[in-house]
């Protein structure tokens, strides 16, 4: 049996589920240690990254649905209609899954750096700057 190995070292996919999982991919150990403004920085954090989320699947579920109604119903009206309409909503709540809209792993971290969730030298980073010896002044 052969498991799908993951490209990203394990710092990056520490940012990855702290951005996608917030506080929820922290050990207790580490939130009993960490001080509350950085709690609050990975809350928001993690706000952002739902919000970025949505819009995508929501972006998704337009284009799955336009291919659709212009496949099966090219002459319709309605066609014509929801193909000319193609805004996303901040207040809807998307509840499909990644599975169900074929959303991998890459997709949300291309989008996550977009958006300004992850660093744009996220591709680069293998280890954590801030664990790096530092040289006293």
């Amino acid at each position: 049996m052969q498991y799908e190995v993951d490209s990203y070292s394990q710092y990056q996919n520490y940012l990855y589920k702290r951005a996608l999982y917030g506080l929820n991919a922290l050990t207790e150990q580490e939130l009993a240690s960490m001080c509350d403004k950085k709690k609050q920085r990975i809350s928001r954090v993690y706000l952002k990254g739902q919000q970025a989320i949505n819009v995508y699947k929501q972006k998704l579920t337009t284009a799955y649905s336009n291919l659709f109604f212009k496949t099966l119903f090219p002459n319709a009206p309605i066609t014509d209609f929801l193909l000319g309409n193609d805004e996303t909503d901040v207040n809807f709540k998307n509840t499909l899954t990644f599975k169900d809209l074929k959303i991998s792993k890459e997709d949300i971290i291309s989008v996550f750096i977009q958006e300004g969730v992850l660093p744009k030298n996220f591709l680069e980073l293998t280890t954590d700057p801030n664990q790096l010896p530092r040289l006293k002044k």
